[in-house]
């Protein structure tokens, strides 16, 4: 139960890491420039459900790269729990 929180919580916090770097590569804040690979870090941890979207619009591209790792969150969370109520 510990990891699996431990585990959930890396994710959460490696999410909202990605996102931020999301939006300062997407704006060119601070100083940095804006280009495409400003959302490579949300890939890798909404993998299955980006590699499955290969056939959306252009336009909704950005929008499942930042709303794949909540899913995949989701599913953690819900396994947490599961596993949770088995135990107690």
């Amino acid at each position: 139960m510990k990891l699996c929180r431990i585990v959930l919580w890396v994710l959460i916090i490696a999410y909202v890491l990605a996102l931020g770097l999301f939006v300062i590569g997407t704006l060119g804040l601070f100083g940095s420039p804006s280009g495409p690979l400003a959302g490579v870090y949300l890939v890798p941890l909404g993998v299955p459900w980006v590699l499955l979207a290969d056939e959306v619009p252009d336009r909704t591209g950005p929008w499942l790269a930042v709303a794949a790792p909540l899913l995949n969150i989701l599913i953690v969370w819900v396994i947490c729990r599961a596993v949770g109520s088995r135990t107690a």
